[in-house]
């Protein structure tokens, strides 16, 4: 599952520094990035909130390998695009499927995981997502260029999803949530159950701002080095893979640290770190990479962390028995709809009309928004509140 979310990330996230290269090809501008990088969020957020739900009632796999088939096809795709519409239509599919990928994914790793090991096993499945999407994707695009055409980039990328999608079919094992119900089984929780804790409502909106300091800094930040702070393609790239370095340890070290001190204080943590290195890299020159590099570094891990323990461990532990799929998808949906589709639309038409240096400003608004609804958060960890609130027997019972 790490796996097959790291090539989710790797898809998603070789276009931004590909774009300054496509530009001239396709005769786009920096609202055209804002406007891709936002519809496959928004698609990505209805998607998830769909397709969760329809695991936990059709089965993990039945959702999840056409998914990672279709993105990886996709991804091809986008290497033979002609124009602006013939790209927005293919980001927005693969947005549809890579979607399903992420709130069955944190389902399955709910299920297979030991209650006070969830997060850790979450921040396993989720940090391949940086590490390939945001450290490796830059690059691998910046080096690739060298050598052969963006086009031929997105081409290659495609390959190893279809070989991940076999192996996930022959090895991920289906919860006894799925199977036929027993005449003594309980009733499944409604969806107006659902809202019932009020980490569900709250974490859709937390979510919504940790990923405006992700995807914001993910879409924009290379055309920032290379339009605003004119470094060539080459540190560009070296940079902005802080970006996906840093999330990469944030999506792993946070959920951990989070089984131990609380999903709460991990988060709130996460969110005030966040706007201070998100700050201090928004008042830093091009004279001093390193510096760019270990600011944009601690940005990216802790947005990136605060992002990994709401979708993950905190979303599913507010979840009844048997809708995990479900809750899951909810949360990330909305963070995605808001944080990953809206918000770098709304950055792109920042950049367009009043410069690069206001999206900074706007993914740090983000994340300070953020501090403050992480304060009403409830504590759901099970070390922190000695319960586990969706009950152990999920986490265990699988066929």
């Amino acid at each position: 599952m790490a796996v097959s979310f790291g090539l989710v990330g790797l898809d998603r996230m070789i276009l931004p520094p590909l774009f300054p290269t496509m530009m001239g090809d396709l005769h786009m501008n920096l609202q055209d990035l804002g406007n891709l990088v936002g519809i496959l969020g928004i698609c990505w957020g209805v998607s998830a909130a769909l397709m969760g739900g329809l695991s936990d009632r059709l089965g993990r796999r039945k959702v999840l390998v056409p998914a990672i088939v279709i993105f990886s096809l996709l991804s091809w795709l986008s290497g033979v695009a002609t124009g602006l519409v013939s790209l927005l239509l293919i980001r927005a599919i693969m947005g549809v499927s890579e979607g399903a990928v992420a709130s069955t994914g944190v389902a399955i790793c709910t299920e297979a995981s030991y209650p006070p090991r969830r997060g850790i096993n979450q921040g396993i499945f989720q940090c391949c997502f940086a590490l390939l999407g945001g450290a490796l994707a830059p690059i691998i695009a910046t080096q690739m260029l060298s050598f052969t055409s963006w086009r031929m980039v997105f081409l290659l990328t495609g390959i190893p999803g279809l070989l991940v999608a076999i192996i996930v079919w022959r090895v991920i094992r289906e919860p006894a949530t799925i199977a036929a119900p027993k005449a003594d089984a309980a009733p499944r929780a409604s969806f107006k159950q659902i809202f019932q804790h009020r980490n569900v409502a709250l974490g859709m909106i937390t979510l919504i701002c940790a990923m405006t300091g992700v995807f914001v800094m993910g879409a924009m930040i290379p055309v920032y080095l290379q339009g605003y702070l004119k470094l060539s393609p080459q540190n560009m790239g070296f940079v902005a893979s802080a970006a996906g370095f840093g999330g990469f340890l944030g999506q792993f070290s946070l959920p951990a640290i989070s089984d131990l001190i609380g999903r709460k204080m991990a988060i709130l943590g996460a969110f005030i770190l966040a706007s201070i290195f998100l700050f201090a890299f928004s008042q830093t020159g091009a004279g001093n990479l390193p510096l760019l590099f270990a600011l944009l570094f601690g940005a990216s891990m802790f947005s990136f962390g605060a992002l990994a323990v709401t979708a993950g461990p905190l979303a599913a532990e507010a979840a009844p028995l048997g809708m995990v799929g479900a809750v899951s998808g909810l949360v990330i949906g909305a963070g995605e709809v808001f944080g990953g589709g809206v918000a770098p639309s709304i950055a792109g038409a920042l950049a367009q009309n009043y410069g690069l240096p206001y999206v900074l400003y706007f993914a740090l608004g983000g994340q300070v928004l953020g501090i403050v609804l992480a304060l009403f958060l409830r504590e759901t960890a099970p070390r922190k509140t000695g319960i586990d609130e969706r009950g152990s027997a999920p986490a265990a019972a699988i066929v």
